[in-house]
């Protein structure tokens, strides 16, 4: 593995929290596994608001990073972050107090297995996935107590190594307890996103929320990735329209039956959501199609209809989606195991 970069430290001592001379506010030690363009731009954010962020990530990423530290272009004002530590090997990094997890989906199982030295007594992850079923995922490996729900969104990319872009979209970040209790832990890392300028909130339904995202990246992903093209050019076509909104009411019927408490408006705030949607947006599930690469129909479409599966809810558009791109998916699959046989 490689070795901490040149110039990258850490405490050694177990009394990792300190305090900023500003506010007296304790800091969090916070490790972004898997700096992307959702976790690279969050652990940008947060490090430059003063938090102590250690950044796991890999290849010639981490190597920029590790070199001219973490280049962030935004909407919201560009920057750039050096981290208090950048590796790939987490045995490096020592306990911290939160783990923000920002790979891909399929990479969950993998990547909870390898954080494990990260994890202390204390130390709590907050996924940012696609989908519904990665706390689950998470909880199996790590255990209750380290899982909480989380959920985010804006829109951004890797453009180069070390060089993220963030195209649009208001950053959120949204997280809770899986019970909806209030705790401290929770509360500290709200602050810490909000003081870095993140939209950042504990809603008092996570799994709500996470249902709701999902009805909307479903719907938008799913007939993005049929029709190939902008949302604006779907959304005008009555039938493609129709395709979407048939989406979103057999995810909030999966969630209704899964036990979900779903708020009365669900329906309408989704559809509103669509509809502000920008008109030449695409999401990233619909460009990973559509540039042969592997996606995330499984957790996005396929995990609609397993779910719909399990406790008998019909999903007939979901289910024509998700078998239609299912394909090219197990095509880019392929391919990208013949690319890495590793």
């Amino acid at each position: 593995m490689p070795s901490v970069g040149r110039g990258c430290t850490w405490p050694q001592s177990s009394s990792w929290l300190e305090t900023f001379p500003k506010s007296g506010r304790k800091r969090l030690r916070i490790a972004i596994f898997g700096a992307g363009g959702i976790g690279g731009y969050l652990g940008g954010r947060l490090s430059q608001a003063g938090e102590e962020v250690v950044l796991i990530a890999r290849g010639e990423h981490l190597q920029a990073i590790r070199n001219h530290g973490l280049k962030v272009e935004s909407v919201k004002g560009d920057f750039i972050a050096t981290p208090a530590l950048a590796t790939s090997n987490p045995n490096e990094v020592g306990t911290v107090d939160a783990v923000i997890l920002g790979v891909k989906a399929w990479q969950v199982i993998d990547a909870a297995e390898a954080m494990r030295p990260m994890i202390g007594s204390e130390t709590f992850v907050v996924p940012m996935q696609n989908g519904v079923e990665t706390p689950g995922q998470l909880t199996s490996v790590l255990g209750e107590k380290a899982v909480v729900v989380g959920l985010g969104g804006l829109v951004s990319y890797i453009v180069e190594p070390g060089h993220i872009i963030h195209a649009g979209g208001e950053p959120f970040v949204s997280f809770g307890e899986s019970d909806d209790s209030a705790t401290e832990r929770t509360r500290r890392l709200l602050q810490a996103f909000q003081n870095a300028g993140v939209n950042a909130d504990i809603p008092s339904n996570i799994h709500a929320a996470l249902w709701g995202k999902l009805a909307f990246m479903a719907a938008n992903s799913g007939v993005g990735a049929i029709t190939r093209v902008p949302s604006g050019q779907w959304r005008r076509l009555a039938g493609s329209w129709e395709m979407a909104q048939q989406v979103v009411k057999e995810v909030l019927a999966v969630a209704s039956a899964k036990g979900v408490d779903m708020p009365g408006d669900a329906f309408p705030s989704t559809i509103a959501r669509l509809e502000g949607s920008p008109q030449d947006g695409t999401s990233s599930m619909q460009r990973d199609l559509m540039d042969g690469k592997p996606s995330e129909l499984e957790v996005q479409s396929g995990g609609v209809v397993r779910l719909g599966l399990e406790v008998g809810v019909p999903t007939p558009v979901n289910t024509f989606i998700y078998h239609s791109l299912l394909p090219q998916e197990m095509k880019a699959r392929a391919e990208s195991s013949n690319r890495d046989p590793g």
